[in-house]
């Protein structure tokens, strides 16, 4: 798994490095404006980009956000095309610019379920910014923590099974090499956006010592001022791990 050694030079060293965002609210910010929730959709896409860019001001070097869940499959069959199609276009339309801005994009979740034009932009989009050394950012589509950790351990059984690995090794550092996130360090702060106080399956074995932030505000309004003023709160934050400091 990827080591924690803190790499940033800008001014905020007790900011998070990796922060994660379940962006949430889009359907009822769209239905507040009397506009169907694709309306919300391709809203909160276009936030996303701002938030990107503020990233290397901020101090944060990885970013991953929650695009789709294994659960939303169970939204109307309407609703789940639109945002399929919205991914597509997202893709197609912004990776030029992510090469530009020098974002390495990276996708976790559970592939074989999606479009096979939808995983080739995927692939395409992973290769394409393969070299970028600036902001990570981590794209969450049909990704459930439960999903993950499941198929994580069908794939370390496997190598138990084969001989590969031995059952006497297998620790709580063995697991984590076979998530999604194998090359990313954990996140050190959680956002939820739209007032809902839950995680929602999302990095469930990775945040175990994450901060969380539950904010009432909705993803599309989501700007760059209220990023900022969570990441000063997490910088006054004591993180302990679990020590007592004296």
């Amino acid at each position: 798994m990827a080591g924690k050694r803190d790499t940033r030079t800008n001014d905020a060293p007790n900011g998070p490095r990796h922060v994660a965002i379940i962006m949430d609210g889009n359907g009822r910010w769209a239905q507040a404006r009397g506009r169907p929730r694709l309306f919300g959709h391709h809203a909160g896409a276009r936030r996303v980009r701002e938030i990107v860019t503020a990233c290397p001001d901020l101090g944060v070097e990885y970013l991953t956000i929650f695009a789709f869940s294994t659960e939303n499959w169970k939204r109307t069959q309407t609703e789940v095309a639109g945002l399929m199609s919205l991914f597509r276009r997202y893709i197609m339309k912004e990776m030029q610019d992510f090469v530009k801005e020098n974002v390495r994009v990276r996708f976790i979740g559970d592939r074989p379920r999606l479009d096979a034009k939808l995983r080739a932009l995927m692939d395409e989009a992973e290769q394409m910014t393969s070299h970028c050394t600036g902001t990570n950012l981590t794209i969450a589509l049909n990704y459930g923590g439960r999903d993950e950790v499941s198929r994580a351990t069908r794939r370390l059984a496997e190598d138990v099974a084969s001989g590969r690995l031995k059952p006497q090794d297998v620790d709580e550092e063995t697991l984590p090499k076979y998530l999604d996130t194998y090359v990313l360090p954990d996140p050190d702060l959680v956002i939820r956006t739209s007032g809902e106080a839950r995680i929602s399956n999302f990095l469930l074995w990775q945040s175990a010592y994450a901060e969380y932030e539950f904010i009432d505000t909705l993803w599309p309004d989501f700007t760059k001022d209220v990023f900022t003023e969570l990441l000063k709160g997490y910088g006054a934050r004591d993180r302990r791990f679990g020590a007592v400091l004296a």
